[in-house]
């Protein structure tokens, strides 16, 4: 293999070269991999190589040590312990570290990404002691571009995701304090280091807090980053900004001091600095600091109820709202009217903060945003119109309601007005005004006198501008959302509107010509409308199924007319967009929908036969499917035999994992809808899931729902689920068996507690489905009371994964009566759990109301091997 025609063509724009360049990549990993890093290492530090040459071969070093899977990771990591000969390991960290003292930045960069991949594996197994040391020399004493390069490695290094990695690095803490303030002093005369230094010493802050903690260095290190805030480098003083902001979110206790002798000032004048970065990053440190305090509010009022010890608050935004408020209301008019909606600019910083200090400091702050909505809501340049409107909006959420209302009733036919204004940024500004005043202050809008008027000119301005489009749907969505009464209400504030704006929304989304932002964001408050329509507008929704449906069914022979990925890629936002209705109006007319279930299935199975391969589409007509036999329940039989294909096809589908997951819920649905009479099915459907299992590749991100789709399967055919019983406790014995470490990552912390919660709907489905015939469970009682015991000796648990643990404590209770397993039930440790879920004020009420009976099943459990014994 020639290694650099290779690696070179790992950039070819040709798809074909490119595809068998990372083919013989990975076969050149299988066959010998110590072989493979090696002569990747060395193409990395050969100064005679091309710099695209090196730059493919420290990528192709990186991506063989990583995966997005996490057990995937872990085998890389322990192939890497164990696989690789000591001596390759030191040939490939010897080339990697020689490498940063490369004069190409880039093949230095790319060679600091992979020490940290190797870093990640081998600081917490303390198999790399030299790593730190000899970085920290690298800044001490090697050239520039050394030093920069080793900077960014620490950087790297810090940015690590491994919890072992991060628990390690705290003992580097001094190693790394060493270096990054070395590099980041003013005394440093090379801007590209000092700048390296700042972003990594940012990156490591979470590691040093033992140095933080300790007055003498907490101060130096302060001054260091408040030094860099003035270097006159937009650069530096933006990263120190932004390091600024994470000290603030990590060490908030500790800035008193420095808040009355230097943040206050130097982020007032950052924020006022012509460089956008540096000022956008100034703003953003106020941002950290409301959200601290809004946080610390919250914690105190939850310690002060339990009686615990309460966060220090300084009142840092409320303090500084007088300087800091009036700076953000002017940034607010430094619009750039050609910025896209994506787009982070100055006056969006300023916006969002201005939102968060209204949250902080509430009704403090309306008087002074008020003064300047009055001043500038008139004003001849649009760009303070629309600062005033916008800060308007800002304050909607924080200050007491009743203090809003007032001014509200006073300023919303100010705002309908404005949607009249000749500048179409106003317009889309007042739109999320009144959007904002949808969601947070709806009881402030009077339905008979602002709803017509208002409704009319978001329509208006939602008909005028495709850039308006997301603003004034969002407003009618919360429109839709906030006076659509109780649920199930024959009417509600929207009934006398609702005809019209399903006419309106209709129109909008006609036609080849119409914008496909606006038709799809117009489709979504179509959905809104459906949702939340009252019983009176029912009629209605019917028949907008029938325009559905039709539009759904001429986009089938458009499949023929695609000639560029654009074209597919806007067939399928259409598709999937009146999809999304169609799920709506199903789920809204539930059993209502049975006349036109026939059409439906039709075009849906017309559209998956039809649609290409990678396509969104099958999603959300698998949502679809699924919502039409919750709807029509035994009724959906007649459909299985020619929608099975399609749903086997899908469930085997693993090279498409988001397909084969929403198979794996239909499977739910569709078993759950037909009950036993879903028992024909249910050898192949678990078939397919068991084989889903068995994917070494892909089982592990499907496992939780198969688990919680066999308690379905289970529910859904009674009896008859003995047969698949015995499989399905060993891969429910499996499943229990995976625990967390001590340092787990926040991924494997969601998927255990997941996979918990899925052995608990298995067990559940299972009890309930043999309850009528229990011998067949009776061996298995005990891998039960296993998994309880192992979820009720974990911290790490989720209110639904208690919930399904009480059903289960209680479902197997109900089931043996006879108090034939009364001695597990008088476990100290299943009392304790059952009490800690009954008790818990955070919990749901459907939750306490489960544990409150699991513990009376289980007080009859003992009462009646009680009597059994006296008897």
């Amino acid at each position: 293999m020639d290694v650099n025609q290779v690696l070179e063509n790992t950039f070819s724009p040709d798809a074909a070269a490119r595809q068998n360049a990372e083919q013989q990549l990975a076969q050149a990993a299988e066959v010998n991999y110590s072989t493979y890093l090696t002569t990747l290492a060395q193409e990395l530090a050969n100064e005679e190589s091309q710099p695209g040459v090196r730059q493919a071969a420290g990528i192709a070093l990186k991506n063989a040590f990583s995966a997005r899977d996490y057990s995937r990771l872990r085998e890389i990591q322990s192939r890497w312990l164990q696989q690789v000969e000591a001596s390759a390991k030191s040939t490939v960290k010897r080339l990697a570290l020689q490498t940063l003292g490369s004069k190409d930045t880039r093949a230095g960069q790319a060679a600091g990404q992979f020490i940290a991949s190797i870093a990640a594996i081998d600081i917490p197994q303390n198999q790399w002691p030299e790593l730190m040391p000899t970085l920290v020399d690298n800044v001490g004493e090697g050239a520039d571009h050394l030093k920069q390069a080793s900077l960014q490695t620490i950087g790297f290094i810090c940015e690590g995701e491994d919890q072992d990695l991060r628990g390690s690095l705290v003992q580097h803490s001094n190693a790394i304090l060493t270096a990054v303030v070395q590099g980041a002093r003013k005394e440093e005369s090379n801007k590209d280091v000092r700048l390296a230094a700042i972003n990594s010493l940012s990156d490591s802050l979470e590691f040093v807090r033992t140095n933080f903690d300790n007055e003498g260095e907490r101060n130096y290190i302060m001054q260091v980053i408040c030094e860099a805030t003035q270097s006159g480098d937009s650069r530096i003083e933006a990263s120190s900004y932004g390091c600024l902001n994470r000290i603030m979110g990590l060490y908030y206790d500790k800035m008193k001091f420095y808040m009355e002798k230097a943040l206050f000032g130097l982020t007032i004048m950052g924020m006022k600095n012509t460089e956008e970065d540096v000022a956008k990053l100034a703003i953003e440190f106020w941002c950290t600091v409301c959200e601290e305090e809004i946080a610390i509010e919250d914690d105190n009022a939850m310690a002060q109820a339990e009686g615990t010890e309460q966060r220090p608050y300084f009142n840092f935004a409320r303090v500084a709202a007088r300087e800091v408020v009036p700076v953000l209301l002017q940034l607010l008019a430094q619009q750039d009217e050609d910025a896209a909606d994506e787009d982070y600019n100055i006056s969006r910083a300023a916006y969002q903060c201005l939102q968060l200090f209204a949250q902080t400091i509430q009704q403090d702050i309306v008087q002074t945003v008020l003064g300047f909505v009055e001043l500038n809501l008139r004003h001849a340049d649009w760009h303070f119109r629309d600062a005033a409107v916008s800060a308007f909006g800002a304050i909607m959420e924080g200050p007491d309601e009743k203090m809003l209302q007032p001014l509200i009733k006073q300023g919303l036919p100010v705002l309908i007005g404005m949607m009249d204004d000749p500048i179409v940024q106003v317009k889309d500004s007042a739109a999320f005004a009144l959007g904002r005043i949808c969601e947070n202050v709806s009881e402030s809008i009077d339905p008979q006198e602002h709803l017509r008027p208002l409704i009319g000119a978001l329509f208006a301005g939602l008909s005028s501008s495709p850039k308006m489009a997301g603003s004034c749907c969002w407003a009618l969505m919360n429109l839709a959302e906030r006076f659509s009464g109780e649920p199930g209400s024959q009417e509600n504030s929207m009934s006398p509107h609702f005809s019209e704006s399903i006419q309106r929304l209709l129109a909008v989304t006609e036609g080849s010509d119409a914008d496909n932002q606006l038709r799809m964001a117009a489709y979504e408050v179509l959905n809104a409308f459906v949702t939340n329509a009252a019983n009176d507008s029912l009629p209605i929704v019917a028949r907008l199924s029938e325009v559905i449906l039709e539009r759904l069914e001429k986009t089938i022979p458009m499949q023929q007319q695609i000639v560029s990925v654009e074209d597919r890629i806007t067939l399928e936002e259409i598709q999937t967009s009146l999809a999304s209705v169609l799920l709506s109006i199903v789920q809204r007319l539930e059993g209502e929908i049975k006349p036109a279930a026939d059409r439906i299935m039709h075009v849906l199975l017309q559209i998956l036969e039809t649609v290409g391969p990678k396509s969104s589409v099958p999603d959300t007509i698998f949502s679809v499917v699924g919502a039409l036999a919750n709807a029509l329940e035994e009724d959906f039989g007649k459909y299985m035999d020619a929608f099975t294909p399609i749903l086997y096809n899908a469930l085997g589908n693993r090279e498409e994992p988001g397909l084969c997951a929403m198979a794996i819920g239909l499977v739910s649905d569709v078993t759950r809808a037909l009950q036993e009479m879903s028992e024909p099915y249910c050898d192949t459907f678990m078939n397919y899931l068991l084989g889903n299992l068995s994917d070494k590749s892909g089982g592990n991100q499907f496992r939780p729902a198969i688990l919680q789709t066999f308690g379905d399967i289970a529910q859904a055919i009674g009896t008859h689920f003995e047969k698949y019983l015995s499989v399905v406790v060993q891969v429910l014995q499996q499943a229990a068996s995976v625990t967390m470490g001590e340092n787990a990552a926040f991924e494997m912390l969601d998927y255990v507690i997941s996979l918990r919660e899925g052995i608990m709907d298995a067990w559940s489905g299972a009890i309930l489905a043999l309850k009528t015939k229990p011998q067949p469970l009776m061996p298995y009682v005990e891998s039960i009371f296993t998994v309880l015991n192992i979820v009720a000796q974990d911290p790490n648990r989720s209110e639904a994964l208690l919930r399904s643990a009480m059903g289960v404590i209680g479902d197997l209770a109900d089931t043996f009566p006879g108090g034939e397993y009364a001695s597990y039930y008088r476990a100290d440790w299943l009392t304790i759990l059952i009490k800690e879920t009954k008790s818990n004020r955070d919990f749901q009420s459907r939750t306490i109301d489960t544990a409150r009976w699991a513990r009376e099943q289980v007080k009859r459990q003992i009462a009646s091997a009680q009597g059994t014994q006296m008897s």
